[in-house]
C-alpha cells in the first residue's frame, strides 16, 4: 500500500491508501446500497487515494458475486453491505480466506444478515450460506428489529473514548429506520454507539456500532446497523465510516 496522509477535517492520522472491495446487492430491502456505496466510494474513498472495487451481487445470476474471488486476492479491506445472499463455494471460501489472513471487514446494516437464509428458505445446491456469520464474525445477533418510535436517538456509551468518533458530532446522528436487535454482543466487542427507541417502543437500547477482532489472526471488525439512505446523508455518519475505514486498516 502506498502511504499517504489522511486529513479528515478534525481527524488527522497517518494512514495508507488501500485496496478496498465493497460487496453490495440490488434488493428492495437493501436500502439503496448500490447507489450509496457508489457515492461513498466516489466522494469519500477515492479522493483519499484508495482503490475501490464494487462487486454487485446477483450478477450474472442470483447469489453470485462475479469478480469477487479475484478482487479479494489483493484486497486490504472488505466492506459488506449485502443481505441474505449465499455465494457459491469458491466465492465464500475467498471471503473466509480474507478473514483468516487477518484482513479486516467493515459491515454496514444488512451485513447483520448477509449470509443467513430466511426461516424455511431452501438454498439451491452449490450455494453456501453462513448462518453463524453474524454471531461468529460480527459478534452480535440477528434478532429482529424495532419499528416503533422512529427515528431513534444515538448516543455514546459512558466512558467510551475512541478515535473512531474523532470529528463526529454524535448529536447529529439518528436512526431513521428500524433499530436492529443485536444483543447480546460477544464478550470482546466494544460498543461505541447506542441506539435508543423513542416512547412506545418495547426494545431496550441496542448497540448500533461496535468493534471487535475475529479469529486467530485478529482481523479487525467494525459493524454499524446504521446505513439507511437517510443515515447516509449525514456528514457525521460519513465521518464515522471514514474513521472506521482508517481504524480497520491499522496494523
Amino acid at each position: 500500500m502506498k502511504s499517504i496522509l489522511l486529513c479528515l477535517g478534525l481527524l488527522s492520522c497517518a494512514a495508507s491508501a488501500a485496496n478496498i472491495v465493497i460487496m453490495t446487492v440490488e434488493d428492495p430491502n437493501n436500502y439503496e446500497s448500490p447507489r450509496t456505496m457508489s457515492e461513498f466510494a466516489e466522494k469519500d474513498l477515492r479522493p483519499l487515494g484508495h482503490q475501490v472495487t464494487i462487486i454487485h451481487g446477483d450478477k450474472p445470476q442470483p447469489h453470485h458475486f462475479a469478480g469477487l474471488v479475484e478482487a479479494l486476492k489483493g484486497a486490504d479491506l472488505l466492506v459488506l453491505f449485502s443481505r441474505r445472499r449465499f455465494p457459491p463455494q469458491a466465492q465464500m471460501e475467498a471471503i473466509r480466506a480474507h478473514l483468516a489472513a487477518g484482513k479486516p471487514l467493515l459491515g454496514i446494516r444488512t451485513a447483520n444478515h448477509a449470509f443467513i437464509p430466511k426461516p424455511k428458505e431452501v438454498v439451491e445446491p452449490g450455494l453456501v450460506p453462513w448462518p453463524d456469520f453474524t454471531h461468529e464474525v460480527l459478534g452480535g445477533e440477528n434478532a429482529g428489529y424495532e419499528t416503533k418510535g422512529l427515528p431513534y436517538s444515538v448516543s455514546v456509551p459512558a466512558g467510551i473514548k475512541t478515535p473512531l468518533l474523532d470529528g463526529v458530532n454524535v448529536a447529529n446522528i439518528q436512526g431513521y429506520q428500524s433499530l436492529y436487535r443485536v444483543l447480546p454482543l460477544a464478550a470482546d466487542a466494544t460498543p461505541i454507539l447506542i441506539g435508543t427507541a423513542q416512547a412506545g417502543a418495547t426494545t431496550p437500547p441496542q448497540p448500533v456500532a461496535w468493534t471487535r477482532s475475529y479469529g486467530s489472526a485478529k482481523a479487525r471488525i467494525f459493524y454499524t446497523s446504521l446505513g439507511a439512505p437517510e443515515d447516509m446523508r449525514s456528514v457525521d455518519f460519513h465521518r464515522l465510516l471514514l474513521n472506521a475505514v482508517a481504524w480497520t486498516l491499522q496494523k
